[in-house]
C-alpha cells in the first residue's frame, strides 16, 4: 500500500511539473519570424498577393507585423493552458495601437495557426471563419534563418 502511495505521489510531482513547464514551452516555440501560408476574413480567403506582403514576429511577448511597409507593433500574451490555448493581441504603435484582440493559437512544430477576432469582442471558440463576423485565421510558417 506505502508503494503505491509513494508511486501516485511521485506521478502527480511528475504532471505538476510537466503542467507548469507547458507555458514556458510554447512561450519559447512561439518566438520568431512567421510568414503567412494562407489566410481568411469572415469566410473569405485572402489572395496570394496580399500574404506575399505580410509579415510576423514574436519576441519575448512583443510583436511586430508588417503589410507591406507599414509596422504594426504592440504586446501578446498567451495562456496555453486553455482550451483551446489562447493569445491576446494588444496594439502599442500603428494601426491598432489601443485596441486589443483575443485569439486562440495552435503551434505544431514550423505551423502557427491563429484564429483572431478583430472585433475585439470574445476569443474565438474554434478555428474557422464565417460571413457576417469579423474572424481572421491565419496559418503561418516559420522563416528559416
Amino acid at each position: 500500500m506505502k508503494k503505491l502511495l509513494y508511486i501516485c505521489l511521485a506521478l502527480g510531482a511528475s504532471l505538476n511539473t510537466l503542467v507548469a513547464e507547458l507555458p514556458v514551452a510554447d512561450a519559447k516555440a512561439i518566438q520568431g519570424k512567421w510568414s503567412p501560408a494562407k489566410a481568411e476574413l469572415a469566410g473569405n480567403p485572402l489572395p496570394d498577393a496580399i500574404l506575399k506582403t505580410i509579415s510576423l514576429k514574436l519576441d519575448n511577448e512583443k510583436y511586430e507585423v508588417f503589410v507591406g511597409e507599414k509596422p504594426d507593433r504592440g504586446t501578446y500574451t498567451i495562456d496555453p493552458v486553455s482550451k483551446p490555448k489562447s493569445i491576446r493581441i494588444t496594439g502599442t504603435e500603428g494601426p491598432n495601437i489601443g485596441k486589443t484582440f483575443p485569439a486562440i493559437y495552435e503551434l505544431n512544430g514550423d505551423t502557427l495557426r491563429i484564429c483572431y477576432d478583430l472585433s475585439g469582442a470574445k476569443r474565438p471558440a474554434e478555428f474557422k471563419t464565417v460571413a457576417g463576423t469579423q474572424l481572421y485565421l491565419v496559418t503561418y510558417q516559420r522563416k528559416k534563418k
